[in-house]
């Protein structure tokens, strides 16, 4: 499992036409052939900043959605949202609880 973690800090007033885009696009990221999981977190103490957690098969998975138009049409949408530039995270989970 590859785990990717996307900080993404938007103007106030971009907020609702974000969560639009990533209404409409969502289910087609998580339909994207090696996506198996995909949620969006928003801070509690800063509204305007959102997390983007997904989980893949493989970083060959990644880059290929990446690469892809779904991701080339929805970062083209979104980028010009930011307050400040995104950054990204690929980690390796090392524990679970439960």
């Amino acid at each position: 499992m590859f785990i990717r973690l996307v900080k993404m800090e938007f103007r106030t007033e971009a907020i609702p036409v974000f969560i639009e885009i990533f209404d409409q696009s969502s289910p087609l990221i998580r339909a994207f052939p090696g996506c198996e999981f995909l949620e969006l977190w928003q801070d509690q103490h800063h509204q305007a900043i959102f997390f983007t957690h997904s989980h893949w098969t493989g970083p060959e998975a990644l880059e290929a959605y990446r690469h892809s138009d779904l991701f080339q049409q929805t970062w083209a949408q979104t980028k010009p949202l930011f307050a400040r530039p995104a950054q990204a995270w690929s980690v390796d989970r090392r524990m679970i609880f439960y």
